[in-house]
């Protein structure tokens, strides 16, 4: 699906993601199961790097890991099969060695709102200590900053 950039709500551009909710995703009662919500946050914020010229595997080779050190999501309405996701998601200002990543799921084209997350990243060497952000990323997140 899609990738963009759109004009957020006040200041920043947000990332948007589509995803269509496969089968093996829901439950027997045709809702996604809860944690399948994360493995689209990490899609999408791999696709949002990626676009930004800053994909992970090639922040790995240049010796920068980012786990997600602390994570929440607030489930709104359920997500079932066949249905288009809108991912939204954007930075909140980043500290010295971390980056906060706020996000929002829609389903469209109802404009339902099914989820909004958060995650806080730790930006760390190869050998897990904390290093500053790569200065070519904290240049191409501007844009996507928001106040939290």
């Amino acid at each position: 699906m899609e990738e963009n950039a759109k004009q957020g709500s006040g200041a920043g551009l947000t990332f948007v993601h589509r995803h269509r909710v496969t089968y093996s995703e829901c439950t027997i009662g045709n809702h996604v199961y809860y944690a399948r919500y994360w493995d689209w946050l990490e899609a999408a914020r791999g696709e949002w790097f990626r676009a930004l010229g800053c994909a992970f595997a090639k922040l790995q080779e240049e010796g920068f890991l980012f786990p997600v050190i602390e994570a929440r999501i607030r489930y709104r309405n359920p997500a079932r099969y066949d249905e288009i996701i809108r991912i939204e998601l954007w930075a909140t200002e980043p500290r010295r060695s971390f980056l906060e990543v706020e996000s929002v799921g829609i389903r469209e084209p109802e404009e339902t709102p099914i989820f909004t997350a958060w995650t806080r990243h730790l930006c760390a060497g190869l050998d897990n200590r904390p290093r500053r952000l790569p200065e070519k990323l904290a240049t191409a997140l501007r844009p996507y900053l928001r106040q939290s």
